[in-house]
């Protein structure tokens, strides 16, 4: 069942998170730091913005997948800066010298960009979104966003927008079956929208 996100969850939301973090792969091995990625990617989205953060519960309490996201893009940045980030980079190392995968997400930890102008106006919301491969293709990443869209609509969100790495073909072929129109590509990063 989907339910909002709680307290209770953060555990397995890091875990979440580092089994699906290389382009929807199990990272476990390729971070040294298990609680990076959810720092990063959806701790601070359940901790900030709980009423925009959902998981997908097995049945026993237990979260197996999660999405959560930000109604105003520009604010919530803000919120992570000010709120989030400081203490996230006192826990995790300074990337220097660190040449792997973990230091790339070390480098945006340590200096996170801010989403385009040109997207935030058209697209003020984001998110993230994950499932374990155990409850994968069975319709529940569907519903899920669906949750998501529902609530950040009756907030007043016009569009939302996502990153998804270019080795991730499973959600990037997910995203376009749901309607979303890719807007374009970095090299590393598809960028994917939806008019709410």
């Amino acid at each position: 069942m989907i339910r909002p996100a709680g307290p209770d969850d953060v555990d397995a939301l890091y875990e979440i998170c580092l089994r699906t973090g290389a382009a929807g792969r199990d990272a476990s091995e390729l971070m040294d730091d298990r609680r990076l990625l959810g720092d990063l990617f959806v701790v601070p989205y359940a901790a900030l913005e709980p009423e925009h953060a959902f998981v997908l519960d097995d049945g026993d309490g237990l979260a197996v997948g999660y999405v959560v996201g930000a109604l105003d893009t520009r604010a919530f940045e803000a919120r992570l800066e000010a709120e989030w980030w400081p203490a996230a980079r006192a826990r995790h190392a300074d990337p220097a010298g660190l040449d792997s995968i973990e230091g790339l997400f070390l480098g945006y930890l340590h200096g996170p960009h801010r989403a385009p102008d040109a997207l935030v106006a058209r697209y003020p919301s984001h998110l993230h979104i994950d499932l374990l491969p155990q409850v994968q293709g069975q319709g529940w990443g569907r519903r899920l966003m669906e949750t998501l869209f529902e609530a950040l609509r009756a907030d007043g969100s016009t569009g939302v927008h996502l990153g998804v790495a270019e080795a991730n073909e499973r959600a990037i072929a997910f995203y376009a079956h749901l309607g979303m129109i890719e807007l374009g590509s970095d090299g590393i990063t598809r960028t994917f929208a939806l008019a709410l």
